[in-house]
């Protein structure tokens, strides 16, 4: 470059093209280098910026964009799931759009917590460049160590560990939503199905909320642990014999639309309807629970936005744009439906 004094100043760097052409750092490599998921207008604006300002790339530097891999790493604990299944399709497309590759490990049904962690461990080995942990279950302690090497960000659950990023939806407040609503319809005794922590963070952070909003409400909760009815949302028949013994119960709160159709169908094999037998309520409104043939009461999360926020988190942390840690509830929202309705008397 040369200035209006005649003087050369010194050779253009990657910044300087990233500034003229109005993008980052990182889309500037990726685009002289001919990466996929960069788009043929941002090409060639790129090129153009370069073209004026005489940037020549160095050759250590283009070495160096040659090792990197363009790859996150995303631990799904259970891809089987609709949950899960969503979020991953969420992660994928997003990592697109912004240039990287996706690898998954995950389980299919039971994921052990050791094989989480080893999990880990390949995924870093396959030299990804961020990670992405979406598991329900999974120690955030077990986590930390692998933050603490490359970007990471936890998805889809509450954490507010100072040491790593996460994204969720609001579970605590999405508890307190169904259970406003349940108490707006005039029930007065609920069993709501509890969750232990260590079989799903997210699960058990819902149904203390219900527990606890429907209290305040002054509503008489039964609170019912599920391991002890198996802890299987397909085989629920004893818990719902259970509630159906107790009495005066009019509506029962599952800790997810899987447990609720579980709840159902139990209740369907005693004769039973909802809601005129029980009000029932699940959580997550994800499809295929989501249709209307099913019209279960439900509160619906955001997985579209937490798995692109999810994504833009980690990249703007490997592309150093980051300010830090940061921890984002995305509030979710009710979906009243055919599953619960006011007490029918008896």
């Amino acid at each position: 470059m040369q200035n209006g004094m005649g003087h050369h100043d010194s050779a253009p760097t990657i910044h300087d093209v990233a500034a003229v052409a109005g993008v980052s750092k990182s889309v500037v490599s990726r685009a002289l280098a001919g990466s996929y998921g960069v788009a043929p207008a941002t090409v060639t604006r790129v090129k153009r910026a370069a073209a004026e300002i005489g940037y020549v790339a160095n050759a250590n530097a283009r070495g160096m964009s040659a090792r990197r891999t363009h790859t996150l790493g995303v631990l799904v604990r259970d891809a089987s799931t609709p949950f899960y299944g969503h979020l991953l399709t969420a992660f994928q497309l997003q990592a697109a759009a912004r240039g990287y590759r996706v690898v998954t490990a995950t389980g299919a049904g039971s994921f052990p917590i050791e094989d989480e962690r080893r999990a880990l461990e390949t995924l870093v080995s396959l030299r990804v460049e961020g990670l992405i942990v979406c598991s329900g279950a999974l120690p955030v302690e077990d986590v930390l160590p692998f933050a603490g090497r490359i970007p990471t960000v936890i998805a889809g659950r509450p954490e507010a560990n100072a040491s790593v990023s996460s994204v969720y939806c609001d579970e605590r407040g999405g508890g307190r939503g169904l259970a406003d609503h349940v108490a707006s319809l005039g029930h007065r005794r609920v069993a709501v199905l509890t969750v232990a922590p260590s079989a799903s963070i997210t699960q058990s952070a819902r149904t203390d909320a219900m527990v606890r909003q429907l209290r305040k409400h002054g509503v008489d909760v039964v609170r019912i642990r599920s391991e002890d009815h198996g802890a299987d949302p397909h085989d629920v028949d004893s818990f719902v014999e259970h509630v159906v013994g107790l009495g005066g119960v009019t509506a029962i709160m599952a800790p997810s639309d899987l447990w609720a159709i579980g709840v159902l169908e139990a209740m369907a094999r005693r004769g039973l309807r909802a809601p005129q037998d029980f009000s029932v309520t699940g959580y997550d409104h994800v499809w295929p629970y989501a249709t209307e043939l099913l019209g279960i009461t439900s509160w619906r999360q955001p997985l579209d936005v937490i798995g692109t926020l999810s994504v833009d988190d980690v990249v703007d942390q490997i592309d150093g744009r980051s300010s830090g840690t940061m921890h984002r509830a995305i509030d979710g929202e009710l979906v009243p439906a055919r599953t619960a309705g006011a007490p029918t008397v008896r």
